[in-house]
Order: C-alpha cells, then structure tokens, then sequence
C-alpha cells in the first residue's frame, strides 16, 4: 500500500510538472507572436494574442488548484514541498509573463492603427528574441532542474537590462526631438517595458530552479554572489 502511494504521489507531482511545461510553452508563444505582431504590424496576430490570454489564465488556476489538494492529500515534506511550492511560484511568474505578452500585443495593435512604417518598430525586435530565449533557457532549466543553466539564464537579465535602457534612452531623445513621434515613441516605450519585466520574471523562475535542487534562497543577491554561494 505505501509503494503503491508513492508511486501515485510520483505520478501526480509528474503531472503537475508536465502541465507547468505546457503552461510555459504557451507563454513562450504568446511572447514571440507578440513582438512579431509588433514588427510587422500585424493586428490580427495581436488580436489572437489578447484572445488567447484566458487559456493561460486557465493553466494557472488548474495547476494551482491541483497543487492546493496535493498539499491536503499528501502533505508532502522536504523536498517535495519545495517542489509543490516552487510550481506555485512558478505559475504565477508565468501568468504575469503571459499578461506582459498580452500589453506588448495591445501596443502591437496601437501602432498599427497610427500607420507607420512597419520597419520603424524593429529598435525592440532584437529585446524581444533575447527575452524570449531567456524564457525558454530558464523553462529548460526547470525541465532539467539544472542549477548552471538557471545561473547562466538568470545572468542574461542584465543585458535585458542595458538594452532596454538604450530603447529608452533613444526613444526619448527621438520624442524630444519630434514631438509628432511622441504617442508612437510611448507605445513602444511601453512595449519594451514589458518585455523587461518578462525577463524579470524569467529571472525569477531561475531563482527558483536554484532554491529547489540546492536549498538555497537566491532571491534579491547579485550575480556574482548568486555564483559564489551556489557553484562553490
């Protein structure tokens, strides 16, 4: 009886994981549809995009729920815990991913109806396919549970970074000089940051593989302390 609970407990924490993959790769879309709909101005994308949302907002209440009754049921310890409390944590990241996606579809749209020329929205495209391969990295190591590739992932959050500054730095200079391009500037502006909050996010289930597989609670360290503590 307590081998056959085991292995039933074992399935359903498999399962769990399996549908968090899932959640992911749908996110993971959402993102590269939405800055293509950006670049190419292609409103029925983005329209796809926005209309979509419900179906990862339907991922996390299921996942969550599940997760909610194996804690009842099993009241798991240790590592299992961690592991229960780590796919809660994870979701959420993802949920808000999958809403910063949504924003960046909205913005898509926007510009498209202002009419510009669709190779005026490329200063984002190159943000966007870093942060979405940041994405993917940090769901790798999750899939893995691999410590160095959450590290190498989560190190990526610092060009995301730089890049988006210098997308700020020269969006404003152009709005200052051209106040006609002020409302497209903005829609971008706002495009670009909610890509640097997916990679924050991104970041986030990074810290989480790490906490899981070494105990260690890396949140709120720098880089350089992150690799200290745990590749020692």
């Amino acid at each position: 009886m307590s081998a056959h609970i085991s292995q039933q407990f074992n399935a359903e924490l498999d399962l769990v994981r399996s549908q968090v993959m899932t959640m992911g790769g749908l996110v993971e879309n959402h993102v590269q549809s939405a800055c293509t709909a950006l670049v190419e101005g292609d409103v029925a994308l983005a329209e796809q995009i926005v209309d979509d949302d419900f179906k990862v907002n339907a991922l996390e209440v299921t996942i969550d729920e599940q997760c909610t009754n194996i804690i009842a049921r099993r009241q798991p310890t240790a590592g299992d815990l961690r592991l229960v409390m780590m796919i809660v944590k994870t979701i959420t990241d993802l949920e808000r991913i999958g809403d910063e996606a949504e924003k960046v579809a909205k913005m898509a749209r926007e510009l498209a109806e202002l009419g510009e020329s669709k190779e005026q929205y490329t200063e984002i495209r190159h943000l966007g396919e870093h942060v979405r391969k940041m994405l993917h990295d940090a769901l790798d190591s999750f899939a893995r549970m691999d410590v160095e590739s959450a590290i190498h992932a989560a190190a990526e959050d610092k060009q995301v970074d730089e890049e988006y500054e210098a997308i700020t730095r020269q969006l404003i200079t152009r709005m200052m000089e051209d106040p006609r391009s002020i409302q497209r500037g903005l829609n971008i502006l706002w495009a670009a940051r909610a890509l640097e909050r997916i990679g924050d996010h991104a970041k986030n289930i990074c810290e989480y593989v790490i906490y899981l597989v070494k105990g260690k609670d890396v949140r709120h360290v720098t880089l350089e302390q992150m690799k200290k503590e745990i590749l020692k």
